[in-house]
């Protein structure tokens, strides 16, 4: 697989007042990420996480380095517009997205705006809210949807300009679980079935625990980079970032602690039962 971003000594900086110098958020960060890849990056609140993700979209520009985005540097002004229809964005509040007064036509407004002739731009507007599970509701008003539908409108917007790459930064913070269970599932389908890159940033364990791959970012550096099962097996590192592991991690981990023969690289309830089922099994049979 081809990578579609690419990120090389990246390095920023807040500009400073007259009294202080520029605070210096990444620090130099490596990091290539393939089509069709599902990445979860992680990060305590301060870590250049968010900082990060708004360098893929080209919202902050490297202060140093470089990000290429599906061969195009974000630096590059005149590709700014074609850029972000390759990489799309969504944010944590949704409400800050939605800009139409009835779902469908917030769903269409990116569209219009790239002059979309409407037969077509019609079956993007009905595939993306199909795609999310929001099409019933497409003639609704988005102020009458719950947290979980006006996020899932929000992705529908991006999903209808057909990109590559979608970068979600904290879409479920503000959500109920029910809210949250409605836009993974939207997400996990658009990378199954369409084959798009989804970057997502995230401060919830069992959110990053059901990706392909796991990013830790920690005062502006990449610090881990594996799969789930890599990166939170390594459980005393990861709380010396200031980060929890998976609940079922944490579990095996005591359980391991405590003298029982037990995978350090459980991320997920139905492989700790599984593991402890056998551990009973196993001591049955002694």
């Amino acid at each position: 697989m081809e990578n579609i971003i690419e990120i090389s000594g990246l390095h920023f900086s807040y500009e400073g007042d007259d009294e202080s110098e520029p605070a210096e958020v990444l620090k130099g960060i490596d990091l290539t990420i393939k089509q069709g890849e599902f990445v979860a990056v992680l990060g305590h609140n301060g870590s250049g996480k968010s900082t990060l993700a708004k360098h893929m979209n080209a919202i902050l520009l490297p202060t140093e380095g470089k990000v290429i985005v599906d061969g195009i540097d974000t630096a590059d002004d005149e590709k700014l517009f074609e850029l972000r229809q390759r990489a799309g964005m969504v944010f944590q509040n949704p409400d800050n997205q939605i800009v139409s007064s009835v779902v469908e036509e917030d769903v269409a407004f990116a569209l219009e705006n790239l002059g979309v002739p409407y037969e077509e731009m019609r079956k993007r507007v009905d595939d993306a809210l199909k795609k999310v599970g929001m099409y019933e509701y497409r003639l609704h008003s988005p102020s009458q949807l719950s947290g979980g539908q006006k996020q899932r409108v929000a992705i529908a917007g991006i999903i209808a300009m057909q990109p590559k790459c979608i970068i979600l930064d904290e879409p479920t913070a503000m959500l109920d679980p029910q809210g949250r269970r409605e836009v993974l599932a939207a997400i996990h389908r658009m990378n199954r079935e369409q084959g798009i890159t989804i970057v997502l940033i995230t401060h919830y364990m069992d959110e990053a625990a059901q990706c392909d791959r796991v990013v830790v970012i920690d005062k502006g550096s990449l610090v881990m980079d594996g799969t789930p099962e890599e990166v939170f097996s390594q459980v005393e590192r990861v709380k010396a970032i200031g980060l929890d592991v998976p609940q079922a991690t944490e579990l095996a981990y005591e359980l391991r602690k405590a003298g029982c023969d037990i995978s350090p690289e459980i991320i997920s309830a139905e492989d700790c039962v599984s593991a402890i089922e056998a551990l009973f099994t196993k001591k049955g049979s002694n």
